[in-house]
């Protein structure tokens, strides 16, 4: 599972999306506790392709990650400058689902005061 795991952040970080599309289930969900609502892939996938478009040097820190029966839960802190912004740092905890090596879903609970710059830069 650390292999997945490693594999999906790094790929995040470098926009690499061909391979988060590998790493999803093509039917997988991902909910956020700051909007409620359930994502597709695709929506997810131009979410993460932004945050690898314009943020500098983007990074998971401070990682806990703790195996589960059916995933991972990972604790995290995404570090990153925010061009015209400065540096931001977004504190998160997600619960991994995963089945055939694949990501099924993702719930993942964020600082939304923390995140509110990058909301506001992808609105522009």
């Amino acid at each position: 599972m650390n292999d997945l795991a490693d594999r999906f952040f790094a790929a995040v970080c470098a926009g690499d999306t061909a391979t988060l599309t590998e790493l999803y289930a093509p039917d997988a969900r991902i909910w956020h506790n700051d909007d409620g609502r359930e994502q597709t892939v695709e929506e997810n996938l131009r979410i993460l392709r932004w945050l690898g478009q314009n943020l500098d040097d983007m990074r998971y820190e401070e990682i806990r990650r703790h195996p589960l029966a059916d995933g991972f839960a990972q604790q995290h802190v995404l570090r990153a400058t925010l061009p015209g912004h400065g540096p931001v740092q977004v504190a998160a905890s997600l619960f991994v689902r995963v089945a055939d090596g694949r990501i099924t879903r993702i719930d993942e609970y964020l600082d939304s005061a923390a995140a509110a710059p990058l909301r506001t830069a992808r609105q522009r």
